[in-house]
């Protein structure tokens, strides 16, 4: 994808969770996604984001120390094409922030920001 010169839109930050359970294969889509590095510490942030799955939201808001999943997180073109994939080895949920709520209906759940702790980090550009 040589001599892009037009940002990708909103919410091409596609989030599956692959973990034991029913979590496995949930959806989410966020629009901002940052620390996707390796310093000592991996804790990736993901920002404006929603979601359709109460078992996912189970899995933020629950009490105690949550199960650590393996999470991938891919950013797809306008055309839904994955471009590339990072995946976070034994991911757990650290922070969570809700958003600014508007009164309109629907069953999505509205993500202001998350953050996830890795183990692990890995790249797969194309994927």
């Amino acid at each position: 994808m040589a001599n892009r010169t037009v940002p990708y839109p909103s919410f091409n930050y596609v989030v599956l969770i692959n973990g034991p359970g029913d979590l496995e294969g949930l959806f989410g889509g966020f629009s901002e996604v940052s620390g996707l590095g390796y310093d000592r510490e991996i804790d990736v942030t993901l920002k404006r984001g929603v979601v359709n799955a109460p078992a996912l939201w189970d899995w933020i808001s629950s009490g105690g120390i949550p199960t650590k999943r393996d999470v991938v997180i891919t950013l797809r073109d306008e055309a839904n094409n994955p471009v590339t994939s990072w995946k976070l080895t034994n991911a757990a949920p650290t922070k969570y922030t809700g958003p600014t709520l508007l009164g309109k209906g629907g069953g999505d759940v509205a993500i202001e920001e998350l953050v996830l702790a890795a183990e692990a980090i890995e790249i797969a550009p194309g994927s």
